[in-house]
């Protein structure tokens, strides 16, 4: 098991993001940070690390609980924990 994990690597890996390459853009833009600092593509993450991440109308904050090189769908799931969900209704 790895200690440390790439962030864009750790988004696709545990499928928060289905492509590095948007998990590489969003965290481009400033909509994703860890422990409450903007990050970067490149930012290493490790377990206990919370993630607050912008997808649009949506917030996602999460805690990591494992980090694996390869996870298969089904143990994907199990490599964070969703915190907090919150949706901004456009007005």
């Amino acid at each position: 098991m790895a200690v440390t994990m790439r962030l864009d690597k750790f988004l696709k890996v545990s499928r928060l993001i289905k492509r590095r390459t948007v998990a590489k853009e969003v965290a481009e833009k400033g909509r994703i940070s860890v422990n409450g600092v903007v990050a970067k593509p490149g930012t290493n993450v490790k377990v206990e690390d919370e993630l607050v991440i912008k997808f649009g109308q949506k917030t996602v904050t999460a805690r990591i609980d494992r980090l694996e090189e390869n996870a298969r769908k089904e143990v994907a799931t199990e490599m964070y924990t969703i915190l907090k969900e919150e949706r901004k209704d456009e007005e």
